[in-house]
């Protein structure tokens, strides 16, 4: 009775270690994801522990999903993939005074060295050392379990959902372009393509005041998601170059006035092409969208015409704003989560392949 006893008791102390165990989705291969085993570094005293309880599936995590690479990031070994993601405080490290257990947060991917001089000049986004979740060699946060810095772990209002908190990441770059245009009321947007990041682009500039609003894609379906989403006008465009000129009156029609920003969120010649020959004389263009690492674009007349070009490269100081902008409801973001699923292997499989075919899916958001 007694060794029976023990023999219950030795195999519940490992049923609760098999519980435990922290799981992730690998990257093994060129769309072979495997649920495994992370094992995560030690708590270090400005650190916490969160549980994930919400990821979003990015365009980057698709490109290293089909092609085990995006842009000029490669993916060699086996690696955690996500970072859109939010969860809940299980651990905070000796030094941490800004957040306790149980708290709601979300989380800021991008950990930089703080030392170099762009981190010193406030562009910590541009740090040569940054280690991203999810970009090769960094594990991303597609795991029960993540350590992170507590700086990059913001609290979430009562109001604000899991899901909300994870949107937060893509949100960031659509802020991050905003700011970097400089939208303010009276500015006129144009938005070259109704994907993920075209959209929340949208929700921004709606958020940062822009006057009026004119949105772009191929795909009648998008366009009709961007026009449920508040947008002034939709111009449906072709894939040939030869189109840009007439498809280019058409938009600036559509805005009835100058164009004063445009936001190329695809990053093909044909948009680039397109944004620099729609924006006014003296207006701006930002390259968002990254699908070319190398492009064949009309620069020259548009610099006759004093039109800037701008870039960004992911975002920096922008999850207050997020937060604030969900908070008070100025921006919502639930609409563009499109599909849901959990954290098992035929789910994880079954999100990547969903989120891979575009379509109808926007936002392919994880429950853990």
């Amino acid at each position: 009775m007694v060794q029976s006893q023990i023999h219950q008791a030795e195999s519940g102390s490992r049923d609760e270690e098999e519980e435990e165990k922290n799981m992730a989705a690998w990257l093994l291969g060129i769309k072979i994801i495997k649920i495994q085993p992370y094992n995560l570094p030690p708590l270090g005293s400005h650190d916490v522990k969160v549980r994930i309880k919400a990821l979003g599936i990015c365009g980057s995590d698709v490109h290293h999903f089909k092609n085990m690479r995006c842009a000029n990031f490669i993916v060699k070994k086996p690696m955690v993939i996500g970072h859109e993601c939010a969860g809940i405080i299980e651990e905070v490290g000796s030094e941490v005074k800004s957040l306790a257990v149980g708290d709601r947060v979300a989380l800021e991917p991008g950990i930089s060295c703080g030392r170099c001089n762009l981190c010193k000049l406030g562009r910590y986004n541009l740090c040569p050392e940054m280690k991203f979740f999810g970009s090769p060699p960094t594990n991303g946060s597609l795991a029960n379990k993540v350590v992170h810095p507590a700086n990059l772990c913001f609290k979430l209002p009562d109001n604000v959902s899991m899901e909300e908190g994870a949107m937060c990441e893509p949100l960031s770059v659509g802020i991050h372009a905003c700011r970097r245009a400089n939208v303010r009321p009276a500015t006129n947007v144009l938005i070259m393509g109704a994907g993920p990041i075209g959209l929340v682009t949208l929700l921004a500039a709606r958020a940062f005041g822009a006057a009026r609003v004119v949105i772009v894609d191929v795909d009648d379906v998008r366009l009709s998601i961007a026009k449920n989403l508040g947008v002034d006008e939709i111009v449906q465009v072709s894939t040939d170059v030869l189109n840009v000129g007439d498809e280019m009156v058409k938009i600036q029609t559509a805005m009835g006035s100058g164009i004063d920003v445009s936001f190329d969120c695809v990053g093909f010649n044909k948009t680039m092409s397109t944004a620099l020959n729609a924006t006014r004389s003296g207006g701006k263009v930002c390259l968002i969208g990254l699908a070319k690492s190398e492009m064949t674009i009309p620069l020259t007349p548009a610099a006759t015409r004093e039109v800037d070009v701008i870039g960004i490269f992911r975002y920096r100081n922008t999850w207050p704003l997020c937060i604030e902008f969900l908070r008070t409801g100025k921006i919502d973001v639930k609409p563009l989560i499109t599909h849901r699923f959990g954290f098992s292997q035929e789910e994880v499989e079954e999100a990547f392949e969903t989120s891979a075919g575009g379509g109808k899916a926007i936002k392919v958001m994880f429950n853990l």
